[in-house]
């Protein structure tokens, strides 16, 4: 036997020396429950429990100015970002239209009245003919029909005139409330006409330092929200600032998009420096309820199920499904038990614990650390097993 092939011998026979004493090591703590298992205990503190979603940051009250006349745009007095005052000019249109037409109408009228002034004397020549009986009623009938008629057409001209007026009045365009341009739809030169939908021109935003958003919750959380409970939001504006709101209403509108049932919820907000900005995208936390020094279980404690249902001894009768109910697995004496509880809120880390045979001694049970993991080949390892790889 050559010297290359006894040393590989004694490198076979110490490797199996070797493998057969950690599978040994591996079997001997696998029996121990305590390293089998990985636990974590109750312990004591706050629970605050929150629901989140994403919404877009408006303005209370914007207002979109329209036109009520077509026209082409002759001046533009306000831009971008420009503070107004109620009743300040905006924009005017080219009037030559319409002033022809009020000059148009205002002559109608005095044609009409002249009518009207011949007719009211003709019925009262008529009249006094008629008290000498030198004409029939039917002609003082006539001329009083014709005088009434015309009187009629001089309220109608002078009805016409009072619409051509307003309509020149139309094209200077002022704003209905105080506040900032946040949009300017129309350019110099351009022609706007007003039809069965009266087009925008500007969107004034009437006050910036009182804002709000526009969230949509999912039905299963806008049950816990609440008017007047607290917010807490970031923008991407100011990822290290946080800002508070408050919820003002929860619309009862409805939206379905893929079978997912959202409802509109409005959180106010203050915006004293003006750093929000419309449109910002908003990420929103409603504070739903906050409780102090309660006992907490880990959520991990809450997830864990025992690879077989018969590995678990139960403590205390069945409960009843609820969602309220949960089953915490402790280790005692070395075996695993299943204990029947009653939860509270939860912040998505920690559960309150309001019921159940629990105490902060008792060792929850978070993972079973026997369980198999997948190889990089995809397939099981068994526990304990010892994998040889040779090169």
């Amino acid at each position: 036997m050559t010297r290359t092939r006894r040393t590989l011998l004694l490198i076979f026979a110490l490797l199996a020396v070797v493998g057969a004493g950690a599978a040994w090591w591996v079997k001997g703590n696998d029996a121990k429950p305590e390293a089998r298992y990985r636990t974590e205990q109750l312990d004591r503190g706050n629970i605050t429990q929150s629901v989140s979603a994403n919404g877009t940051l408006n303005p209370v009250k914007l207002v979109n100015v329209g036109t009520q006349v077509s026209g082409t745009v002759k001046k533009l007095h306000v831009d971008y970002n420009d503070r107004v005052a109620a009743g300040q000019v905006l924009i005017e249109l080219d009037d030559a239209l319409l002033s022809a037409a009020l000059r148009q109408s205002r002559a109608n009228l005095a044609n009409v009245e002249a009518e009207a002034a011949l007719a009211r004397a003709n019925a009262t020549r008529i009249g006094t003919l008629f008290e000498k009986q030198y004409v029939s009623r039917q002609d003082m009938d006539a001329a009083q029909q014709a005088a009434a008629s015309t009187r009629a057409r001089v309220e109608a001209a002078r009805a016409q005139v009072e619409r051509d007026l307003v309509n020149l009045g139309y094209t200077v365009i002022r704003s209905p409330v105080a506040g900032v341009v946040v949009a300017r739809e129309v350019d110099m030169g351009q022609t706007v006409a007003a039809s069965f939908q009266t087009p925008t021109l500007f969107k004034i935003a009437q006050d910036l330092t009182k804002m709000q958003i526009d969230t949509s919750f999912a039905e299963a959380d806008v049950g816990l929200i609440k008017v007047g409970q607290s917010a807490r939001f970031r923008v991407d504006a100011f990822p290290d600032r946080s800002f508070d709101g408050r919820v003002r209403q929860v619309r009862l509108n409805p939206t379905t998009q893929q079978n997912v049932v959202t409802y509109n919820v409005v959180m106010e907000v203050d915006n004293p420096d003006y750093a929000l900005l419309p449109g910002m995208t908003a990420y929103v936390t409603v504070l739903v309820t906050s409780k102090t020094d309660v006992l907490r279980i880990p959520n991990a404690a809450l997830r864990f199920k025992p690879a077989s249902l018969s590995e678990a001894k139960r403590a205390g009768p069945r409960q009843k499904r609820d969602a309220s109910r949960a089953t915490l697995h402790v280790l005692r004496a070395g075996e695993l038990v299943g204990v029947p509880v009653t939860t509270g809120i939860t912040d998505g880390r920690y559960t309150e614990l309001i019921e159940g045979e629990i105490t902060p001694q008792d060792s929850l049970v978070v993972e079973d650390l026997r369980a198999a993991r997948p190889a990089a080949n995809g397939t099981a390892t068994p526990p304990g097993a010892f994998r040889m790889r040779m090169f």
